[in-house]
């Protein structure tokens, strides 16, 4: 028996929660600034930003139960000097300053605005759930105009751990009254589809890059490779 299978299907969830860097917003859309600042160097720094920006979200929930938990808008600048000191790239603060000022406003996917306001007209429940602190996430929303779509914006600070910790995850059904197995959960990232098909959701993976799948823990309920997919969750009436 296949022990990384999904859950079987049940009734049709009531709510979706979107994790927000890298599934509503690409974070690879600074790779464009960077590639100007550092000609040929571009690809390479965004990449290596955005997954030591994940290492210390982890590392900061480990740590001593949190106890050194910090800021992500912190954790994303940290990681961006450190990126930057491993490929031997200057970082003066104005440079510094313009990727910071870049992540907060970044591009979304091409169809992550249709996505939600067709989930809106067909009465959906939506929101994100994100590692972001309150600030970061209210600017790149409303940057991206996407305030109208989305009932409830969550971030983790108020438990000060990062996901995959079951106390994020939580947060959903507290703040959506919809309970985790009834709510779709969807993310970009492999381990935070896991880490949310743990915890009970009913998971969509969005695997832009066709990368290979997580070879722990069970397969999320569906894999896609568009947010379009969710939308295959929740038909017009």
């Amino acid at each position: 028996m296949d022990k990384r299978r999904a859950p079987a299907a049940h009734n049709a969830p009531q709510a979706v929660l979107f994790d927000a860097y890298g599934t509503l917003f690409d974070v690879d859309s600074v790779a464009l600034l960077a590639e100007q600042l550092y000609p040929g160097q571009g690809l390479a720094l965004s990449r290596l930003w955005r997954d030591k920006q994940i290492e210390y979200t982890h590392l900061a929930s480990a740590s001593d139960q949190g106890a050194h938990y910090q800021a992500f808008w912190s954790l994303t600048q940290a990681a961006l000097r450190y990126a930057a000191a491993r490929l031997g790239l200057a970082l003066p603060p104005v440079r510094e300053q313009q990727f910071m000022n870049q992540y907060r406003a970044l591009s979304t996917f091409p169809e992550t605005r249709d996505v939600l306001k067709t989930l809106k007209e067909r009465g959906v429940c939506t929101g994100i759930l994100s590692n972001g602190d309150p600030e970061m996430l209210a600017v790149a929303v409303r940057s991206a105009g996407l305030e109208p779509w989305l009932d409830h914006l969550i971030s983790v600070d108020t438990v000060r751990r990062y996901k995959p910790h079951p106390d994020c995850y939580a947060l959903g059904p507290q703040h959506s009254g919809v309970a985790a197995r009834d709510t779709l959960f969807v993310s970009s990232n492999g381990w935070d589809a896991l880490g949310a098909t743990w915890f009970g959701y009913t998971t969509l993976w969005v695997n832009r890059q066709g990368l290979p799948p997580e070879q722990i823990g069970p397969a999320p309920s569906r894999t896609g490779s568009s947010l379009r997919e969710v939308l295959d969750f929740f038909p017009a009436g």
